[in-house]
C-alpha cells in the first residue's frame, strides 16, 4: 500500500511539473482601427431643421499580430440638431443613415448587420422648441465595402421629423382682493 501512495506522489509532481513548465498561449492584443472620415464635420439642412455631424470617424477592432477583424466597422460621431423655425415646434421621430457609393447607389451592409438608424432620446426629450438643439451620439454599423478607398461618395441621413404650431400667447383676466 505504501508502494502504491509514492506511484501516486511520484504520478502527481510529475503532472504538476509538465502542467507548470508548459508554455502558455499569448493573450491576444485587440486594438481599434480608426479610419479617418473627410470632412470630420459637415453641416446638415432637411426644412425647419439644421445642424452638424462632427467628430466623424470609422473604427473597427482588430487583433493586432494577425490584423484579423475581431470587431466589425461602426461610423462614430455627434449630430446637433438645431429647431431653425420661429413658430413651430419640431418632434424628432427617427433617422436611418445609408452608405451611398461613387455611381450613387446605397452600399448595402453585410448580412447579419443592422441597418444603421437613429432614434431620439427618451420621451419628452424629442421635442425641439423653436431656436432649440438637441445633442446625439452617433454609433450605426458601417459597411466593410465602403472602406476601400474612393468606394464611399457620401452618406446620406433621412430625418423624421413632426412638426406643430408653436404659440406663445398672452392672457389677461381681471381680480380685485378682498373688496365687495
Amino acid at each position: 500500500m505504501w508502494a502504491w501512495v509514492g506511484v501516486m506522489i511520484v504520478t502527481a509532481a510529475a503532472a504538476a511539473g509538465f502542467l507548470g513548465c508548459s508554455e502558455q498561449p499569448a493573450a491576444l492584443v485587440i486594438e481599434d482601427k480608426t479610419y479617418t472620415v473627410t470632412p470630420a464635420e459637415v453641416k446638415v439642412k432637411a426644412g425647419i431643421v439644421t445642424g452638424d455631424v462632427t467628430e466623424m470617424k470609422v473604427t473597427e477592432r482588430v487583433e493586432k499580430v494577425s490584423g484579423r477583424v475581431v470587431g466589425q466597422a461602426k461610423l462614430r460621431g455627434k449630430l446637433v440638431l438645431k429647431n431653425t423655425s420661429g413658430d413651430q415646434a419640431v418632434r424628432l421621430v427617427g433617422g436611418k443613415i445609408q452608405y451611398i457609393d461613387v455611381q450613387g447607389q446605397p452600399i448595402k451592409l453585410e448580412e447579419g448587420r443592422t441597418e444603421p438608424a437613429l432614434k431620439f432620446a427618451t420621451y419628452g426629450n424629442e421635442r425641439l422648441d423653436p431656436g432649440k438643439e438637441d445633442t446625439q451620439s452617433l454609433e450605426v454599423d458601417f459597411p466593410a465595402g465602403a472602406l476601400m478607398a474612393k468606394k464611399l461618395k457620401e452618406i446620406r441621413l433621412d430625418l423624421t421629423y413632426i412638426p406643430s404650431p408653436y404659440k406663445e400667447e398672452t392672457v389677461n383676466f381681471s381680480v380685485s382682493i378682498g373688496g365687495q
